[in-house]
């Protein structure tokens, strides 16, 4: 099995090559690419069996101050939400930048700053926000832990991360917003 550093670096050479992984993420297992690479994500559509008026991944980052760099106009109130929130924030932001075109819909990206350290150092590293979107096909129930991953999941992914395996926890997807331009949120999902 490789160390955590093996692991972080592997993942980011293979999500610099365009490739999809099964990842640990702060919520759930998920499985991602690099949300700058459009070809990655349309992989993930496919694996996921993602209906096309159903396109939409959330994408992390690694710290508040980096939103700036994938949404036009953020608001000043987004560290204060996600400071405040008492599970993790997913935030839907109108217009977003420097991300794939076929993210989303409309235009607007959905976005998380992850606690998880493995996430955060492979963010880091790799300069580019992942996509996380559970590891299950499309109306599938979220894998909690990594034994609940099916197996055709795993092998069509290019990589599963080794690490964390045996992890037991009871985690459970993000809580979803969207800030409207006067500064007032809504809740897409609790």
């Amino acid at each position: 099995m490789n160390t955590f550093e093996e692991e972080v670096n592997l993942c980011v050479k293979l999500l610099q090559e365009g490739k999809v992984i099964v990842y640990p993420t702060d919520t759930i297992w998920g499985i991602g690419c690099d949300a700058t690479n459009s070809r990655a994500i349309e992989k993930i559509y496919k694996i996921k069996n993602r209906p096309a008026d159903k396109k939409g991944l959330i994408i992390l980052v690694d710290s508040v101050d980096s939103i700036k760099n994938y949404v036009k106009n953020p608001s000043p109130i987004v560290g204060d939400l996600i400071k405040a929130a008492p599970n993790p924030l997913s935030i839907i932001y109108k217009d977003s930048k420097g991300l794939a075109k076929n993210l989303s819909l409309d235009g607007s990206a959905c976005i998380r700053v992850t606690t998880n350290e493995f996430c955060k150092e492979v963010i880091k590293r790799l300069g580019h926000p992942i996509t996380s979107t559970s590891a299950n096909l499309s109306g599938e129930p979220s894998p909690s832990n990594f034994i609940d991953i099916s197996d055709n999941m795993k092998n069509a992914a290019d990589y599963v991360v080794s690490l964390f395996h045996d992890d037991i926890v009871k985690p459970k997807a993000s809580t979803i917003i969207r800030i409207n331009e006067d500064n007032s949120f809504e809740i897409i999902r609790s």
